[in-house]
């Protein structure tokens, strides 16, 4: 058996990374060290069906998977919402596109995707949950995956494993490398807020702690579980929150929520007062409902803001200083420097508030 699995490639770059993970921690951080410090940034361009590495300092794309089409396959994406690099792999959300939006021909039915995968440098697909096309709830199938994440160390499930936000499934689950589920928390098809349900669920981390951050989109909420489904925290900052699309925990212990409806990011404490916020749509020119999608904190302290139907990705200081962007406010393209509905952006190598693929 273990012969047959060593054949696969994915189990062969999952043991180089266990090794790596295991027994050379150092060369590990150096990694991450030397990608922070060479600014290069991985963004879902969600409308130009592509995900893009670009470097902070030149705005040149310098890797991408995602030929632009509009039909998933080998060397496409369609719909983009979330990706994130770990070692030389890069973990993809092929979420699709609903009728009447950019980058989908089908005005009538849409163009799904249903995929999360992992790719290699080359751009070749080396392992896959979900079937191209496919919307489903059934074994290695999915409905409107809008985030994932690599991770190795999900309590009572060592080993890797991949996170999935199954949004139209309403559920959020962790697969193994076999394609089994072992764990999910919410009712599979039922939209709610009961115990164990959830209303169109957006991002799901895993703390240091063991616990899970997910941001219950259509609920107004952010809901901090325990691994047995046990809800300890719920975030709304004060009731006020609408479109909770993404949260983290900081290292300080606040939880910066993307309050999407609101147009804004913010950060509330353990009392979910908040403590600061940025609000994406204040600038002339900018489009007055720009929905922004994620609020990533970067070790500098700064914001990292996926600013959706603005098309640019932006880097505000503590005092709201934009200090970096990539994309031209308010204007949709696929030329440099252009981006269209971005969704998801996070700095290779930098996992302040996010779940690290090889433990804290």
């Amino acid at each position: 058996m273990t012969c047959n699995l060593m054949r696969k490639p994915i189990f062969r770059h999952m043991l180089m990374a266990a090794i790596l993970a295991g027994t050379a921690t150092s060369l590990v951080c150096a990694r991450s060290a030397s990608a922070q410090d060479s600014g290069h940034i991985l963004i879902s361009d969600q409308f130009n069906n592509r995900v893009i590495e670009v470097d902070r300092h030149t705005h040149q794309v310098v890797w991408h998977f995602g030929n632009g089409s509009d039909l998933p396959g080998p060397h496409s994406v369609v719909g983009v919402n979330d990706a994130e690099r770990f070692g030389p792999l890069t973990l993809i959300s092929g979420t699709g596109t609903p009728p009447g939006l950019p980058g989908c021909s089908d005005t009538v039915n849409g163009c799904p995707d249903n995929r999360v995968f992992i790719v290699g440098p080359d751009g070749n697909i080396i392992w896959q949950y979900g079937s191209a096309g496919v919307t489903g709830d059934g074994p290695n199938q999915l409905n409107t995956p809008v985030q994932s994440l690599f991770l190795v160390s999900f309590p009572q499930h060592p080993g890797p494993h991949v996170l999935i936000a199954d949004q139209g499934n309403q559920r959020i689950i962790l697969v193994n490398l076999n394609h089994q589920i072992v764990w999910q928390y919410g009712t599979t098809g039922v939209s709610g807020d009961g115990p164990n349900q959830l209303s169109s669920p957006n991002s799901a981390e895993v703390l240091a702690n063991g616990h899970i951050l997910i941001a219950d989109e259509s609920n107004n909420r952010v809901i901090e579980i325990k691994p047995d489904l046990q809800i300890v925290k719920q975030f709304t900052a004060q009731g006020t929150v609408s479109g909770a699309a993404f949260a983290s925990r900081l290292p300080n212990g606040n939880t910066l929520i993307s309050d999407s409806n609101n147009n804004r990011i913010v950060e509330v404490n353990g009392n979910d007062q908040v403590v600061w916020q940025y609000v994406t749509n204040t600038q002339s020119g900018s489009n007055s409902a720009p929905l922004p999608t994620r609020g990533i904190r970067l070790q500098n302290g700064d914001t990292l803001i996926s600013d959706q139907f603005n098309d640019r990705v932006i880097e505000v200081t503590k005092a709201g200083k934009i200090v970096f962007d990539q994309g031209q406010l308010n204007t949709p393209g696929d030329g440099f420097n252009e981006l269209n509905g971005p969704y998801d952006a996070k700095q290779i190598g930098d996992f302040t508030g996010l779940t690290p693929p090889f433990g804290f």
